[in-house]
């Protein structure tokens, strides 16, 4: 009897440990904090309604508005332009006329849930692999530590990932079938009705594909000129968005670089 009831006693010991720490976890993961470190034009966080977002440092300006918390949507409007920085040294960069959820799912793990626009994500790997997933309505995107593209182009979900340094892997969140893994300067479309595609790659040469990526940072610093034209790069992620593309097209369009360097 005396052994039964230590061992009873140890198991409520031990079941006691477990709850503490996962609500330990669970108090860390919901205190990671997103920060801005830069900013540019009308950058907002859904608190309730939406209030801007200032980049770390700005004198005057509330503490809390210099980044966002687990669970908070980020909205850019059409000259919004930023980029937060985590505490493991990640990076996203968030484009104009994009919504994103920071750590929609209250876990490190899972990073962003990309709604809509375009968004720019850099792995920090340098004490090992970081794995990290970013979730758009059509796509999951598995990573250790890496710099990739992601861009939902339309309201069907239509969802672009290209990889400019490292791998990740690429799973459609509505068609059964297969990952796609994505190496260096390779790219992928996911269409909500339809399965994975091959994966696409520079073939023309290298010095293409440079040309489309500096043809897509050009298009970006127009869109962040005030003066400059609102609008994707012809081609490039979210070049088709709002013109109601549902299908695949019979060829595979070239890799629309990410925007940025």
């Amino acid at each position: 009897m005396h052994k039964l009831s230590t061992l009873a006693r140890a198991v409520q010991m031990l079941f006691l440990v477990s709850i503490g720490v996962s609500v330990g976890n669970l108090q860390a993961q919901s205190q990671e904090f997103a920060a801005v470190v830069e900013l540019q034009g009308q950058v907002s966080v859904i608190r309730g309604d939406l209030k801007p977002l200032y980049a770390k440092g700005t004198l005057g300006a509330p503490a809390d508005l210099m980044g966002v918390r687990p669970k908070e949507e980020i909205v850019s409007g059409p000259d919004g332009h930023a980029v937060f920085q985590t505490a493991d040294g990640s990076t996203f960069e968030v484009f104009p006329n994009s919504r994103v959820t920071f750590q929609g799912q209250w876990t490190i793990q899972d990073m962003l849930q990309l709604i809509l626009g375009k968004i720019r994500v850099q792995i920090e790997h340098r004490n090992g692999p970081n794995h990290k997933r970013i979730s758009t309505p059509t796509a999951v995107i598995s990573v250790r530590g890496t710099i990739f593209d992601v861009a939902v182009e339309d309201e069907d979900g239509t969802t672009y990932v290209g990889v400019e340094e490292g791998e990740v892997l690429v799973q459609h969140r509505l068609q059964p079938g297969n990952t796609k893994t994505l190496n260096q300067n390779e790219w992928i479309r996911i269409y909500p009705n339809q399965p994975l595609a091959k994966a696409g790659n520079p073939s023309r040469g290298v010095g293409a594909f440079v040309w489309d990526r500096l043809r897509n940072a050009l298009g970006d610093l127009i869109l962040n000129n005030p003066g400059g034209v609102i609008g994707g790069v012809p081609g490039g992620p979210q070049g088709d968005a709002g013109k109601g593309k549902k299908n695949p097209p019979t060829t595979a369009p070239p890799p629309p670089p990410g925007g940025g360097n």
